[in-house]
């Protein structure tokens, strides 16, 4: 392996250093040995006497001997330090390399249920957005805010991005097909992030931003009503867009929940069924629109099959529907409209949710 080949260069560009060391601290040896033979006033030869060097005592062999001796040493602490060193290195490369396993939204980021975001957004022209006969992508199941927490399940490598297949706390619904982001939307981290911050807003401030969305398109999956304008730059079309398609292109609009899951800074579930059994339910079983209608208060949901109403007051309420977006009616004749298909009742679990509507009450203060 690469990391291991440079190991070995490292400690053997070690060794010859110390080895050079070694031989070096030999020489002066020698050298004071023969200085000091010259300053008992003996000369060369005689510190090289066939008698001196048979008891041992010439100063270059003894200094050679020594040498080697230190050579050994520095030998033998290398092959103990060597595996420590590897290993060490080897965790080093581990830790560089490692597949990161979350991933935080530093833009909205779209979460489709197919990773081939080019069918979807561009499709084989490069300019066609793929939509059904009601104007929806339908491969997008909304729009994760920004510090969403993502696991990353799986990677498919792009040119110079990445397709992730991803769960998030933040959309705890079952999927056979997955979720899928794009990396760009992203930041990878390989230790798990803190959550997404969830902070109620002021009613006040939830119902200003539900009126402000107010002429709204229905996006299918969107609740990020200023739209992603990364999503021309990412998917670029090739030529120029009508201004619906690439409203919808930029996922500029909102679905029924994602109206007010945006107006709640993400606070309340994003799915329609949730909604179902989400705060506390009103008692409106039997009661006529008349009825219902005094019952309510600002910000009550209105939960039927696939779609909520939100109470603005008295009223008015407001909705996002495919036919006219986000818009306001009048509060007693949404109700009329929904009783005559749909019938009153106060807990669907005991009744199903088939053809019944309930009311539910999550804002308390």
């Amino acid at each position: 392996m690469l990391w291991l080949f440079f190991g070995k260069i490292k400690l053997s560009f070690l060794y010859a250093m110390l080895n050079t060391i070694a031989i070096l601290f030999s020489k002066c040896i020698s050298r004071d040995s023969l200085q000091g033979c010259h300053s008992l006033r003996k000369t060369r030869e005689s510190c090289l006497s066939p008698r001196r060097v048979a008891r041992g005592d010439n100063p270059v062999i003894t200094s050679y001997a020594f040498s080697k001796l230190i050579n050994s040493f520095i030998l033998i602490g290398l092959i103990l330090l060597q595996p420590a060193c590897g290993k060490k290195v080897q965790e080093k490369h581990a830790v560089q390399n490692k597949a990161a396993t979350y991933a935080v939204a530093v833009l909205p980021t779209p979460v489709l249920k197919t990773p081939d975001f080019y069918s979807v957004f561009g499709g084989k022209d490069g300019r066609t957005l793929r939509l059904t006969q009601k104007n929806m992508v339908e491969e997008v199941e909304f729009v994760a805010l920004r510090d969403t927490v993502f696991t990353i399940e799986k990677t498919i490598r792009k040119d110079a991005y990445e397709i992730l297949k991803v769960k998030t706390e933040d959309y705890p619904y079952p999927t056979q097909r997955g979720y899928y982001i794009d990396s760009r939307f992203v930041e990878k981290k390989n230790e798990k992030p803190h959550g997404r911050a969830r902070a109620l807003p002021d009613k006040n401030a939830i119902i200003n931003k539900l009126v402000s969305a107010k002429g709204a398109i229905y996006v299918w999956g969107g609740n990020y009503v200023k739209g992603i304008p990364e999503m021309v730059e990412f998917y670029k079309p090739a030529g120029k867009l009508s201004e619906e398609v690439q409203d919808r292109w930029i996922l500029k609009g909102v679905d029924c929940s994602g109206l007010l899951y945006e107006a709640t800074d993400g606070y309340i579930p994003r799915n329609v069924e949730s909604l179902f059994n989400f705060g506390s339910p009103v008692d409106i079983k039997g009661l006529n629109p008349d009825e219902i209608a005094k019952k309510l208060k600002p910000l009550d949901l209105i939960v039927y099959k696939r779609h909520v109403v939100i109470v603005l007051d008295n009223r008015q309420a407001i909705q996002s529907t495919i036919a006219e977006g986000v818009h306001l009616r009048s509060l007693a004749g949404i109700i009329r409209t929904i009783s005559e298909t749909m019938t009153p009742v106060t807990d669907p679990r005991e009744e199903g949710i088939a053809d019944k509507f309930v009311v539910r009450r999550w804002y308390f203060n």
